[in-house]
């Protein structure tokens, strides 16, 4: 009917608004926001800022990749990796200097099949760990860091974060400043912003161009 718009122009277009919705959700880094959030909470309450650092933050994105398969309908984490992990296997994924590994006496992880703003992550984390206060209020804790990811296309969101008592800048040192490039999501105490989900939606998007073409091929061939 003249006048009326063709399915395939209102494809593209509903394709690239859902990927614009989508995109912005986890525009710039998360992970970093996270760290001004715990920050700002530990200050309410005249407790000194921790130190962001990109070693535990790339760390704590390793911990999420081992728990991507492990979030509940209910938005609970069951994985638990174990310990020795996070300073000997994800410390040498990341990058991080041998010399600078400290201990990580706490940590604290968490999903949800729906994203969430960097306030109600944490929040999340802080309400449903029981632990979690006792563990962003410690004086012990001297240095942070956050990491941020979504499982696949259609899976859930993860946000972990590991605490030391080491000595600021010079512990978990990555190599180069820069430490081994994650392939997906991000890390808080760098300036990187996150990738997570962006792959997935820009094949999906490829996907119905794809299919918009041959659709349209196929009608002009009749």
């Amino acid at each position: 009917m003249r006048g009326s718009t063709p399915s395939w122009v209102l494809l593209i277009l509903v394709t690239l608004l859902f990927r614009r919705e989508v995109s912005a959700k986890i525009e710039g880094n998360p992970a970093n926001e996270i760290m001004t959030v715990i920050n700002s909470n530990r200050t309410s309450i005249k407790l000194p800022k921790l130190h962001d650092n990109a070693g535990l933050g790339c760390m704590a994105l390793q911990y999420i990749t081992e728990c991507s398969a492990n979030c509940t309908s209910n938005n609970t984490v069951t994985c638990r990796p174990p310990e020795i992990d996070i300073t000997e296997v994800y410390a040498a994924n990341c990058g991080v200097e041998l010399p600078t590994v400290d201990t990580v006496p706490n940590h604290l992880i968490t999903c949800s099949w729906n994203y969430l703003s960097p306030e109600e992550a944490f929040s999340k984390i802080y309400t449903s760990d029981k632990k979690a206060g006792s563990v962003f209020h410690s004086k012990e804790n001297v240095e942070a860091g956050v990491g941020f990811n979504k499982a696949g296309r259609h899976g859930p969101y993860f946000w972990c974060i590991l605490f030391s008592s080491g000595k600021g800048n010079s512990t978990f040192v990555l190599e180069g400043g820069k430490g081994i490039e994650q392939k997906s999501g991000c890390f808080s105490g760098g300036g990187l912003t996150c990738n997570s989900g962006f792959q997935g939606l820009v094949l999906e998007f490829l996907f119905v161009m794809a299919m918009i073409f041959s659709t349209t091929s196929l009608l002009l061939l009749v």
